[in-house]
């Protein structure tokens, strides 16, 4: 979710957009040779899955770039370091999987402070448990920050896009929508004033819920995905990958926000996943046992895979896309 476009609809650029760019690299790897080989997953979900021996491996990537990610207006470039591992080690979350180390690799202007930068990151990685172990740096006109990241879920099967079932439920970790309602009161005041409420800390510092996603995986989710890009367009991308409709009964928004914020706002990085009914009592027993949040029942997941429905009404795929034509 970027700062410029924030809860922006992407629907009017499918064809020529970040989403029709990732389908059409798909097709070009996925029959090449080599390929993924048996448990392994290459483009498609929020992190790769490599097999290796006794455990799986998970690899990503991301990248955040001044103008689009973060606005040094509005926050700290100790910020924009803590947002780019946090949205790294939040993929890592969304396959179930532990965050291990991470490279960073660093396009800046002159003079920009990199040990600001580097600060906010150092931060991300102790409270994640990440090590930073390399990286790249180089000169450029705008500020771009691309870390890789790697994790495991030791002996556990990750938990893809594409495993909902129809008549799972679908469940959140949290409420939504504060970070969109956080830019939103931050581009709404001036200087200092108000960068330490929970709302703007939402936006500036995204927290990456990695305990709650290996709660998710062990209690028995079936498909899981981090809130990035909006709740209904990432549920979007459960249900493609799924072949699955998606009916909503509710979803939660955060104090300060407001639903179209929750569903388009993006950001958030709380975890979306899917479960079979009757796991439900025993994973919500797994997060309070962890003392996590437990998760809120959302909808569920229907046959007819063209199905996208919030109460009786259609439910709007909106958030972000990268328009990249």
């Amino acid at each position: 979710m970027p700062v410029v476009s924030q809860g922006e609809s992407a629907s009017s650029h499918t064809g020529a957009g970040e989403w029709a760019a990732i389908a059409r690299l798909r097709e070009r790897f996925s029959g090449g040779t080599p390929g993924p080989g048996p448990d392994e997953v290459w483009i498609g979900d929020d992190a790769a899955v490599v097999r290796c021996p006794g455990a799986h491996a998970l690899f990503a990537l991301d990248l955040v770039v001044e103008g689009i990610h973060f606005d040094l207006t509005l926050g700290s470039l100790a910020d924009a370091g803590w947002k780019a591992l946090a949205v790294n080690v939040s993929d890592i979350a969304a396959m179930g999987g532990r965050p291990l180390q991470a490279v960073c690799g660093v396009v800046a202007p002159a003079g920009t402070n990199l040990e600001a930068l580097m600060d906010g990151m150092g931060e991300a990685a102790t409270a994640y448990a990440v090590s930073l172990v390399g990286g790249d740096l180089s000169a450029g006109r705008q500020l771009v920050i691309s870390v890789a990241i790697t994790g495991t879920t030791d002996d556990r099967r990750p938990v893809l896009r594409s495993g909902a079932r129809p008549g799972d439920a679908v469940m959140v970790t949290g409420p939504l929508g504060s970070s969109a309602a956080g830019l939103a009161s931050l581009r709404d005041r001036s200087g200092d004033e108000g960068r330490t409420g929970p709302l703007a800390t939402a936006y500036l510092r995204p927290q990456a819920r990695v305990r709650e996603g290996a709660a998710a995986a062990g209690g028995g989710a079936t498909a899981m995905i981090d809130v990035s890009d909006g709740l209904s367009r990432d549920l979007d991308h459960i249900a493609r990958e799924s072949a699955v409709g998606i009916r909503l009964d509710d979803v939660p928004v955060s104090p300060g926000a407001t639903i179209e914020q929750a569903l388009g706002g993006g950001e958030d990085y709380e975890l979306a996943f899917t479960v079979a009914p009757g796991a439900i009592a025993g994973l919500v027993d797994r997060f309070r046992q962890r003392e996590l949040r437990a998760p809120l029942r959302i909808g569920e997941c229907v046959a007819d895979p063209t199905v996208r429905k919030i109460g009786g009404a259609d439910l709007p795929i909106v958030g972000w896309e990268h328009k990249l034509a």
